[in-house]
């Protein structure tokens, strides 16, 4: 059995092909490198090449005998989807479209796809279920919501199976500390406060200190990395049960505020986090957090780790790895 997995170099990518690799199964990882590494997919195989490349993926689906494609390739930054619309939809929507137009050539009909919590915007209600109505705020998580809606239409039309993994706030990193998040283009707060942690940035800019909450400070639901790579290895399981596409969220079901992830770095670190208040950002919910109840009925997934384990894994591959894999 072999599985595909686009965008496998990166962050969760890195971290769900080893776990493949550690269950005995062979993986191809096809990653245009743009925020992957080579090192980070240890013995795959490494196509380098973008999913829009139709040409590429026709060769690669003639090689590779695929039983099911996890896809983790896209655009992921909110900041820079609201600067250039044009390219998240140019990116994760037209380059998924050809990448499914791919699968159903090569009679590839099991896919996992990276959804995302962006879709369901500034929730009324917490905790966040699948039943939350969907208005996603920012052109990244409108994308993401795209591709959903298009794996449905290709079952209709090809019998592909999907499951969609709307992830609440990747963090942490291996135990082993040996792989983790690039810091370089990341948005997310635990790197960004691992980073003035380590003095290698500006303070971190707290956004909001007035919010209705117990400190003031947005909260948000911070899924440990390999929690979220269990969740590709279950969801890989029940399609090839020959089960039903789902929707599912993929988060701990608590929420953790901006100021709780720096006590916990400073704990961890025993370093100071500098920061600075600042205003609230346009469009930023007060707080969000899942509930992954569907998940744990249909996949039998839990999350394993909580926040402290997730900062001293987020801390160990840090601190030793100031510059990424080029440490």
């Amino acid at each position: 059995m072999t599985t595909l997995v686009t965008g496998g170099a990166g962050y969760i990518g890195s971290h769900t092909v080893r776990e493949l690799g550690r269950r005995g199964e062979r993986v191809v990882v096809l990653d245009n490198l743009s925020h992957g590494h080579p090192a980070a997919v240890g013995d795959a195989r490494l196509v380098v090449g973008d999913i829009g490349d139709g040409s590429l993926l026709e060769r690669l689906f003639r090689e590779e005998q695929f039983s099911a494609v996890i896809h983790l390739a896209g655009s992921k930054s909110v900041d820079e989807s609201l600067r250039d619309p044009g390219a998240y939809f140019r990116n994760n929507v037209a380059g998924s479209l050809t990448l499914l137009a791919a699968c159903t050539s090569a009679d590839v009909r099991q896919v996992v796809f990276s959804s995302t919590c962006a879709i369901y915007g500034n929730p009324d209600d917490l905790p966040v279920s699948e039943a939350t109505p969907v208005r996603p705020e920012t052109p990244y998580g409108e994308s993401k919501l795209m591709v959903e809606r298009i794996l449905h239409w290709f079952e209709v039309a090809h019998g592909l199976r999907s499951v969609s993994l709307r992830y609440f706030n990747a963090a942490g990193a291996a135990d082993e500390g040996d792989i983790g998040e690039n810091w370089d283009n990341a948005a997310n707060l635990v790197p960004r406060v691992m980073k003035a942690a380590l003095g290698r940035s500006d303070p971190v800019t707290v956004f909001g200190t007035d919010y209705p909450t117990p400190d003031g400070t947005a909260i948000r639901d911070y899924i440990h990395v390999l929690d979220l790579a269990d969740a590709h290895l279950r969801a890989i399981d029940y399609l090839a049960d020959g089960r039903p596409s789902r929707i599912l969220n993929v988060g701990t079901g608590k929420g953790a505020s901006v100021r709780e992830v720096i006590a916990e770095t400073e704990r961890a670190s025993g370093r100071p986090v500098p920061f600075v208040d600042a205003a609230r950002r346009p469009g930023d919910a007060p707080a969000i957090w899942a509930s992954s109840d569907a998940a744990e009925l249909e996949l039998g997934w839990r999350p394993r780790y909580d926040l402290r384990h997730i900062i001293d894994t987020a801390w160990r591959w840090h601190s030793t790895h100031p510059d990424g894999f080029a440490t």
